[in-house]
Parts: C-alpha cells; sequence; structure tokens
C-alpha cells in the first residue's frame, strides 16, 4: 500500500505543480489524478507531512497547494 501511496502523491504533486498558484480542493484533487478520494487524502498527508504541500481548511472542504 506504501508505494500506491508513493506513486499517487506523485500524482498529486504534478496535478497541483500544473495548477500552480491556484489553491486546489481536495475533491477536485482527486478527480485531477483519477484516484480514489481515500487515496489522494493519504498522499496529500504525505505531501504535507514532507513539507511539499500545505493544506488548509476551508468552509467544509479543504484547498491544498504546493508549496514555493
Amino acid at each position: 500500500m506504501i508505494t500506491e501511496i508513493g506513486i499517487a502523491a506523485g500524482d498529486v504533486w504534478h496535478y497541483l505543480d500544473a495548477h500552480q498558484n491556484q489553491k486546489s480542493k481536495l475533491k477536485d484533487v482527486a478527480k485531477g489524478i483519477d484516484k480514489p478520494r481515500e487515496l489522494a487524502l493519504m498522499s496529500i498527508g504525505w505531501l504535507a507531512r514532507e513539507g511539499h504541500a500545505i493544506v488548509e481548511q476551508s468552509g467544509n472542504d479543504y484547498q491544498v497547494w504546493l508549496r514555493k
């Protein structure tokens, strides 16, 4: 499972990199990488823990973007 999360984290990074300077909703990221929401969440957590992504609560959802 860790390999799958790591691969998805790469997909998330590429998705966010393509949308630089924009905050993306979690649901849009999951759709954009064509992965289940749970896997996208784990991957975003990985990137955030490593300091590559920033996650911010926005109402009932979250937004994510790459750290510059």
